[in-house]
């Protein structure tokens, strides 16, 4: 059966699901997005996502044109509509169809769209047994001009470091921000362990501050893990007992080599099993 995508409050075939040649969100990345995963049925942290759709709108004075409220309805009706029990949803809101120019003034009609499918993974494998990553020579997003913590419809930025990762055979690559200090990867948050302290990049070098990352955070203090949040170089990298990355369709996924330097003893350590685990409970229960 096709998926049904919704588009401001109507659902369409995936063939028929069609916006404006002139939407901003397609000439010139105008726009927001969230990606939620649903276990059973149950979108995960829908709150705080929508939460942080909303921010990254109101960074960009982008108005979305319904309420929060009707955004958790209409994103909890895509997956009824779809009889999908575990999904990714992709929801987005553009600036709206306008001119051949940039001025927003000139657009109309934001478009919400809203698409649940299924979820597609990391292999098995590479949970059981790790992954490799490298640092790729794309720099994040400098702050002052476009602030990773907006969830812009502008990707770019990590797609160009994406492929220069895939083309050295790394399905995922690290990214540093333009001080040389570790920013995050192209889908996901990194985390460190040395000497039994959890270690991430602080929010203010550059990252996305990642709904699953606040989770694992979350579940690590609870467990009496000290977690400390701060900037890291490459350096820490290569020197950490073990690596894990954090992200919507990730959950947690242990990384055994980063530039083709084995971490710790080049196999998923303790915490990151553990926490892979509780995160496994969290978004099931």
């Amino acid at each position: 059966m096709p998926v049904q995508v919704y588009i401001n409050g109507t659902f369409y075939d995936q063939a028929d699901a069609k916006v404006s040649v002139f939407d901003h969100g397609l000439l010139y990345g105008d726009g927001v997005f969230e990606g939620l995963r649903s276990y059973g049925g149950k979108v995960f942290r829908l709150d705080e996502h929508i939460n942080r759709l909303w921010d990254s709108a109101r960074a960009i004075l982008l108005e979305i044109p319904m309420s929060r409220e009707e955004m958790a309805q209409a994103i909890n009706d895509s997956l009824a509509k779809n009889s999908i029990q575990d999904s990714y949803i992709r929801t987005i809101v553009t600036r709206g169809a306008g001119i051949l120019g940039l001025d927003p003034n000139k657009t109309s009609d934001p478009q919400v769209i809203i698409i649940a499918d299924s979820i597609t993974l990391y292999p098995d494998e590479f949970y059981e047994h790790g992954l490799e990553i490298i640092t790729v020579s794309v720099v994040r997003n400098h702050p002052e001009a476009l602030n990773p913590r907006i969830k812009s419809l502008n990707y770019l930025n990590n797609i160009l470091a994406k492929i220069e990762g895939l083309r050295a055979g790394c399905v995922e690559a690290l990214m540093l921000n333009h001080k040389g200090e570790v920013a995050e990867c192209t889908c996901d948050n990194i985390f460190l362990v040395h000497d039994g302290v959890l270690i991430t990049p602080s929010v203010d070098v550059g990252i996305l501050e990642g709904i699953t990352r606040d989770a694992v955070i979350e579940l690590a203090q609870k467990a009496g893990i000290e977690v400390r949040q701060h900037p890291l170089f490459k350096h820490d990298v290569y020197t950490a007992d073990e690596c894990f990355l954090t992200g919507t369709a990730a959950e947690v996924v242990p990384v055994v080599k980063v530039d083709s330097r084995k971490i710790g003893d080049g196999k998923p350590g303790p915490m990151t099993r553990d926490l892979k685990d509780r995160f496994h409970l969290l978004a099931r229960t």
